[in-house]
C-alpha cells in the first residue's frame, strides 16, 4: 500500500497538470471580463463588460465588439448596457491600449446619453471620462480584469490536491521514523 501511494500521487498530479494545460490552451481565445470604475467630479460609477479576444480586428489599434456591458452611476437607478451606446451595434468596443501612460492593457470606447436628461452625453474613451463634448477629460476610468470562475476553481482544486499530497507525505515520513 505504501508503494502505491507515490504512484497514485504522481498520476493525480499529472492528471491535474494536464487539465490545467488544457484549460490554459483553450483559454487563449476566450471571453475576457473586466470591471471598470469611473471617477470624476460630476459623476462616479461602476460597471462590467466582456468581449471575445479572438475577435480583435487587424487594424493599427485592434478593437473587439463588446459581448455584454452593464454600467451604473452611483445613486442612480438607471442601468446602461451596450445597447445604450449611440453607435450601437458597431459600438461599444474594447481596444488594446498602446500608450505607455495607460495602466490597463484594455480600454473601452462607450458613448451614451443620460436616460433622465438626454441632453447629457457621457463618453468613456480608454482611461478618459467626459460629460458632453464641451468638458473633455473631466474624469478617469480604471479597469481590472475579473478572473473566470472556472479558472479559479481549477486553481483551487490543484492547490487542494497539492496540500493533501504534502500532508500525506509528511505523515508517511513520520510513520517510517
Amino acid at each position: 500500500m505504501m508503494k502505491l501511494f507515490p504512484h497514485l500521487a504522481l498520476a493525480t498530479a499529472s492528471l491535474t497538470l494536464s487539465f490545467a494545460t488544457v484549460c490554459a490552451s483553450s483559454a487563449s481565445a476566450a471571453i475576457l471580463n473586466y470591471a471598470l470604475t469611473v471617477d470624476s467630479s460630476t459623476a462616479k460609477g461602476q460597471g462590467f463588460f466582456s468581449f471575445d479576444d479572438s475577435t480583435f480586428s487587424n487594424d493599427n489599434i485592434p478593437v473587439a465588439p463588446i459581448k455584454s456591458l452593464v454600467f451604473q452611476f452611483d445613486n442612480d437607478p438607471n442601468i446602461y448596457t451596450e445597447k445604450d451606446d449611440i453607435g450601437y451595434p458597431d459600438y461599444p468596443v474594447a481596444f488594446t491600449t498602446v500608450s505607455l501612460t495607460d495602466t490597463a492593457p484594455i480600454g473601452l470606447l462607450y458613448n451614451f446619453l443620460d436616460k433622465t436628461n438626454p441632453a447629457l452625453n457621457y463618453e468613456i474613451a480608454g482611461t478618459l471620462f467626459s460629460v458632453d463634448s464641451t468638458t473633455f477629460n473631466n474624469g478617469t476610468v480604471s479597469y481590472r480584469q475579473v478572473p473566470e470562475p472556472s479558472s479559479l476553481g481549477g486553481t483551487l482544486m490543484f492547490l487542494t490536491i497539492g496540500w493533501f499530497m504534502k500532508k500525506k507525505i509528511v505523515s508517511v515520513k513520520k510513520v517510517k521514523c
